[in-house]
């Protein structure tokens, strides 16, 4: 079921840590034929699921799966993939995340044209929640923002010096 090279880590360790936390788990499944994968995500305590929209054959069939279990929906799209794929679930999902590097592994450089897929995706729906994951900095932080993203994920970065200080860069 691998979409991307690189594995992360499943269910037994988002319910490990589960029992420890109450903070909001966004689980970003990067795998082919996602559905076969959301009950566990469900089970082991995920609150938002994002899926990739070119890793499922039936994305609303996808979307009306996830929402079956009361959580909240998130549709990942790859650099190249237009927004217009995702045109006709947008009033159904919570979170759009924009792929900001292609996906698979950590440490890669900003796609700058990803701000004009932001700015756009922001004019077409005012109240969704952007997210935005690769070559996030302090630097790109402040386009992706300004573009219109109210999420950022920024591991390599956090991760390459005193996190406390990375964190507080990016605000």
């Amino acid at each position: 079921g691998n979409y991307v090279p690189n594995i992360s880590f499943g269910a037994p360790v988002i319910s490990a840590i589960r029992k420890h936390s109450n903070l909001v788990f966004d689980v970003h499944l990067m795998v082919e034929n996602p559905d076969m994968y959301i009950k566990d995500m469900v089970d082991a305590g995920a609150d938002i699921i994002t899926v990739h929209a070119e890793a499922t054959k039936h994305l609303n069939r996808t979307v009306q799966l996830i929402k079956s279990y009361g959580k909240k929906v998130g549709i990942a799209l790859n650099p190249s993939t237009p927004l217009e794929m995702i045109k006709y679930d947008l009033k159904n999902i919570d979170m759009v995340l924009i792929m900001t590097v292609n996906p698979g592994f950590g440490g890669q450089k900003f796609i700058e044209d990803m701000t004009e897929k932001i700015k756009e995706l922001r004019n077409i729906n005012k109240d969704i929640d952007i997210q935005v994951d690769g070559g996030i900095n302090a630097e790109t932080a402040k386009k992706v923002k300004e573009a219109g993203a109210n999420i950022l994920v920024a591991g390599s970065y956090v991760f390459s010096g005193n996190y406390k200080e990375k964190i507080e860069s990016l605000k």
